[in-house]
């Protein structure tokens, strides 16, 4: 019972925390008030803490490990090379490029090339981008040097002998890594990318933007490094593709004798480059809703400038008018004699019709030229004959179209085509275009605006300075490029002229009055070189000729040093002229060999080297015809063109009847700053009418803009000069509009003026570039800027109406801004 009866005494709760006493053995210190566990004594305040500074970051190990290069002989590389490059990229590689990948595998990739697969990555993007420029089945290390500059890329892109994929993606698309509209995002796919962003510039430093997108800081002072001259054939050969909206690069090599299907293609491609600007026009979108429902389409613009709702044209293809006689339409095509009658018609892709423009009014009045060759809007009604001799759709259509009214495509400026626009064009009028995007296209082989032109203007402004600075102040750069046209260097007055321009330049205060460069061009000889058995016009006396010019730029010797001399041939110098004794000769046309330009270049390098320049700045370029100036890659785009085209319209063009009535003179008249806008324009809705054509051809003045920078008088009257223009002035300015409406350097039938079918690319003038040098010895001199495009024309060198008598004579230049982007015709007597 003892276990069981037992009864457990309750225990206390065991005291709170607070309350609990002290344990004496953990602390020997007795409480004074053991409820509190209050300590015996105070505590000592502890010392006001000092403010400590925080110790320096450590000192961290760079994470991308370092190269340690090697000397990789080529032999050792060669079968990782045959399984990359030929079994799996179908490419041959030559033995001087495999040499060139080995040095630049073992320098930049070390002794981890084989072990760790770094070479084979190198080797694989080396071949996919040699594919993606067009370089042919043959990797070789050709004259254009792109083979080197594809290395230099990668160069870039490469971080502890390993390809970044990040850098990579970025350099190959041209973005930038910026955050792009959807079509952007479908240039990711390899076989799209044909801007790659490969800049292909000489100088390696010369590179805008590090990988990362931070931008490399420029220590040049001098526009000059940024400057680099491509020949028509090193340009990249681009076609347009109508199922991809796109250009791309044409993969096949080329050839001087190419199969007649190239033939097609060459104006295939210029017809679907203009349908398509044509398209992304206002004038041709039908808009998507209007507030007058009831209204029927027509296709008669409204001369109200308070309309609401624009009335869209639309371009009829001529296949379409089989059936349609009596009808209204508006066609663009292909001016072309019709081989087998003889008379005028019109092609496009789908066939030809003949036509009858015995009516028809050329829109605007006396502002183009119209003749064979180009591609024009020709707006009227076609008729059935019934005869039914008609070749069907893809042949001659039956019938005849009656035209009322033709005009040529309108320009697109340059920032609209690349898509760099917004709304307006830097405060100027609105555009009415919706743009071609084409901004991620390369265009000359040295970087897209997207990938290279945002980068590229920050050392523009860096360099030069912002275009509306003052030419006053302490930081202003060279910014002058003079152009002589017309060099006969057989005759001793064009040696004398080039000795004064080059001694107005030498006695320059300042290194900054010096040019950039000076732009040679030809013809060099007023006779054919080698054209036959006539005097003075064989090998010895043309090479006398260019040694009598070495001589002259010899005595300036400093400007020889600081300059770069570009030299750009006729139709008088060689080897063209061998067989075509003076006519025109195939474009593009190669330069003037080089065994004629020896004693121009010796006098270069001794230039040079008294300069003290070892490496020598000053250069002296041979290039073909035409040409094209590329300064900060694709900010400036300079063309130089050789070609007396005014006598060659005025041969072939179209003549239309002058209207009865006195009043149309009026339209005749073009303001100075405005010239009137193409036929795109102008075509009505129904066959034209006399007693109503100058109220059909009202234009659009925003959708062309033209202004003129002729040199003039300061003393002059503002008012006198925005009067009616001079014959000169309003001649210039009708050769200037079918130029560039055309988009071609060459809108000629191929019997007048011959093409190379595979290298006709390079004619082209999509997008218009920022300047163009057309140097026509047949037309005054001048400088006009239309849509965007500042033209120029040196005229000849040698002035022939200002002679003094025997003694003397007046020397003529363009001298053009890069900043300012205007010319300005000078002179000097001599």
């Amino acid at each position: 019972m003892g276990d069981r009866d037992s009864v457990e005494t309750p225990r206390a709760p065991a005291p709170a925390p607070l309350f609990k006493t002290a344990n004496t053995a953990q602390d020997p210190i007795p409480s004074s008030s053991p409820a509190f566990a209050t300590p015996a004594y105070p505590i000592a305040s502890r010392p006001a803490r000092e403010a400590v500074r925080p110790p320096p970051p450590a000192f961290k190990k760079p994470t991308t490990p370092a190269v340690l290069p090697i000397l990789l002989p080529p032999a050792i590389l060669r079968p990782l090379a045959f399984r990359t490059i030929t079994k799996k990229h179908n490419l041959t590689i030559t033995s001087s490029s495999l040499q060139l990948l080995a040095t630049f595998i073992g320098r930049h990739c070390g002794s981890g090339w084989r072990e760790e697969g770094l070479a084979e990555r190198v080797l694989d993007e080396v071949a996919k981008a040699w594919k993606r420029n067009g370089g042919g089945v043959i990797l070789a290390d050709t004259p254009d040097k792109k083979l080197v500059d594809t290395l230099r890329q990668l160069e870039l892109c490469m971080s502890g002998g390993r390809l970044d994929a990040g850098r990579l993606s970025r350099s190959n698309s041209g973005l930038g890594g910026n955050v792009l509209d959807s079509r952007a995002a479908l240039l990711s796919r390899e076989d799209s990318q044909i801007s790659l962003g490969l800049s292909g510039l000489e100088v390696e430093d010369d590179l805008p933007m590090n990988i990362s997108g931070d931008e490399k800081p420029s220590t040049k002072q001098d526009a000059r490094p940024y400057l680099k001259v491509i020949s028509a054939f090193t340009q990249p050969r681009l076609t347009y593709s109508t199922t991809k909206k796109s250009l791309e690069i044409v993969t096949t090599p080329p050839s001087l004798f190419p199969p007649p299907s190239h033939k097609t293609a060459f104006f295939r491609n210029r017809y679907n480059l203009i349908h398509q600007r044509l398209m992304r026009n206002e004038s041709f979108q039908t808009p998507s809703f209007s507030t007058t429902a009831k209204s029927k389409p027509s296709l008669q613009r409204s001369s109200s400038t308070i309309t609401t709702v624009q009335q869209a044209y639309k371009i009829t293809p001529i296949a379409n008018l089989l059936g349609r006689s009596g009808s209204s339409h508006l066609l663009l095509g292909l001016l072309a004699i019709a081989p087998t009658t003889g008379e005028l018609a019109l092609s496009d892709l789908t066939g030809s019709i003949t036509l009858d423009l015995s009516l028809a009014r050329p829109v605007p009045e006396d502002g183009a030229w119209f003749g064979p060759g180009m591609i024009v809007l020709i707006e009227g009604m076609y008729e059935e004959d019934g005869s039914n001799a008609g070749g069907g759709v893809g042949g001659m259509i039956g019938g005849r179209f009656f035209g009322s009214s033709i005009g040529g495509p309108p320009a697109e400026r340059r920032d609209v085509t690349l898509g760099t626009s917004g709304s307006s064009n830097h405060g100027g009028p609105s555009i009415l275009s919706a743009g071609a995007g084409f901004g991620w296209v390369d265009f000359l082989g040295v970087g897209s605006e997207r990938a290279q032109g945002k980068a590229m203007r920050r050392i523009q402004q860096k360099t030069l300075g912002s275009r509306g600075s003052d030419d006053d102040d302490e930081s202003r750069k060279r910014t002058k490029i003079a152009v002589l046209g017309e060099c006969q260097l057989d005759s001793p007055r064009t040696l004398e002229a080039i000795r004064k321009i080059l001694a107005s330049y030498a006695a320059a205060d300042s290194v900054e009055d010096s040019p950039l460069s000076i732009v040679f061009m030809g013809n060099f000889v007023s006779k054919a070189v080698l054209a036959g058995a006539e005097s003075g016009a064989g090998s010895i006396e043309y090479k006398e000729h260019f040694n009598a010019l070495a001589s002259v730029l010899s005595e300036f010797p400093s400007t020889l040093s600081s300059t770069t001399l570009i030299f750009v041939p006729g139709d008088n110098d060689p080897w063209a002229s061998a067989f075509s004794a003076g006519a025109a000769a195939p474009l593009p046309r190669d330069k003037v060999p080089d065994i004629f330009t020896l004693r121009v270049r010796r006098a270069v390098n001794t230039a040079n080297l008294e300069a003290g320049k070892v490496n020598g700045t000053g250069e002296a370029i041979w290039t073909s015809n035409p040409a094209r100036i590329s300064i900060f890659g694709p900010v400036e785009d300079i063309v130089l063109f050789r070609d007396d085209m005014a006598g060659r319209l005025r041969r072939s063009a179209i003549t239309f009847e002058k209207p009865d009535e006195d009043g149309n003179d009026e339209d005749v008249q073009m303001d100075s700053d405005t010239v009137e806008p193409a036929a795109t324009t102008a075509p009505s809705g129904s066959r034209h009418n006399h007693q109503h054509g100058r109220e059909e051809m009202h234009l659009d003045p925003s959708i062309h803009e033209a202004e003129s920078h002729l040199p003039t008088d300061p003393h002059q009257n503002p008012q006198q000069h925005q009067s009616k223009p001079s014959p000169s002035d309003a001649s210039a300015r009708k050769l200037i509009k079918t130029l560039l409406d055309q988009s071609h350097l060459s809108p000629f039938p191929l019997s007048s003026r011959p093409v190379l079918w595979d290298y006709a690319s390079a004619l082209q003038l999509c997008p218009l570039p920022t300047a163009l040098v057309l140097a026509d010895s047949e037309v005054a001199p001048f400088a006009i800027t239309y849509e965007g495009c500042h033209v120029m024309n040196p005229a000849r060198v040698v002035d022939e109406l200002g002679f003094e008598g025997r003694r003397g004579g007046v020397a003529r230049w363009v001298e053009y801004d890069v900043r300012k982007r205007r010319g300005e015709v000078k002179n000097v007597r001599f």
